[in-house]
Order: C-alpha cells, then structure tokens, then sequence
C-alpha cells in the first residue's frame, strides 16, 4: 500500500499530470495508458483515501513551487533556448490569468488552480502568482481552494465516468 501512496504522490507532482491523473489512477482498478509513462495498473485504492493523499501532496507541491520559482527560474534562464520557451509559457499563462485575477482576485487564482485541464493547476498556478506578485499568504490560501474545487471535480467526474462504464471503485 506505501508504494501506491508513493506514486500518487510522485504523480502528482509531476507537472501537466497533477491530480487530474493521479486521482483516476488511484480509483481506477484495470490498466491505464499514461502520456510519457506507458501503460500503469490502477491502483483500485478507496475514494477517500486517494482524494485525501493526491489533495494534500497537491497543495505541497503549490507551497513548493512557489517557494522555490524564483530560484529554479534564474538558474534555467540563462539558457536562451529555455529563456524563449520560458516567455512563450509565461506570456500564456498570463493572458489566460490575468482577466481572472484582476477581476477576481484571490477567487481568481483559485479558480485558475480548480480548473481540472492541462496549463492550470498548482504548478502554474504558482507560476501566475509568483509573477504577477500575489503574496505567500493569498498563494496558500488560493490554491488550497482550488485544489480542493479541482479533487472534487476530477473525483465526481472519474467516479461517475467509471460507474457508467461499470468500472467498479473502492468506497
């Protein structure tokens, strides 16, 4: 059971993935086919207890991201091939943010973290907020709430997908 907890963990914290993969394959029970990582077995775990961990190592990975951004980012920036990808990433994730956060706010950062696709999420998230100067305090607060909003979507989605499917999960 420690080595399921673990790469839920680990899956979640990989970028684009988060919990919007790490979930599904916590309550899913037969085979998956992962972007980048093959084919990976469900892990058939109870519902609570996938939302609880894949939840709770989302929010730690906002808290780290944050954290340490700055650092990370000045490191890879003095690589020019980076530095453009670099500008591209930010200058999206700006656009598809800002109109939410000057209007919204802290809601506004919540909501970019809630929304359960690929380019939002606590890592970019993170991102957002580190350069458009939200403090730690509005971060955390933030992104705890939308990744809760996003671990109920995606636990909603996934548990009713797989009823439909008669795809049995662990309550």
């Amino acid at each position: 059971m420690l080595d399921k907890v673990l790469w839920l963990i680990i899956l979640t914290f990989t970028p684009i993935f988060e919990l919007r993969w790490s979930i599904p394959i916590g309550l899913f029970s037969g085979e998956i086919s992962v972007p980048l990582l093959g084919t990976i077995q469900g892990f058939a775990m109870p519902i609570l207890l996938v939302f609880v961990i894949c939840v709770l190592a989302n929010i730690v990975l906002g808290v780290i991201a944050y954290f340490f951004l700055d650092k990370i980012i000045y490191v890879f920036l003095k690589v020019d091939f980076i530095k453009s990808i670099y500008d591209r990433f930010v200058s999206r994730a700006q656009r598809r943010s800002k109109s939410l956060i000057d209007k919204y706010g802290l809601i506004g950062v919540a909501l970019f973290v809630a929304v359960p696709l690929p380019g939002s999420g606590s890592w970019t998230g993170a991102l957002v907020a580190n350069l458009l100067g939200l403090g730690y305090k509005k971060f955390f607060i933030a992104n705890t709430i939308g990744v809760i909003i996003a671990g109920i979507i995606v636990t909603a989605l996934f548990v009713g997908l797989f009823s439909i499917l008669g795809i049995g999960v662990i309550v």
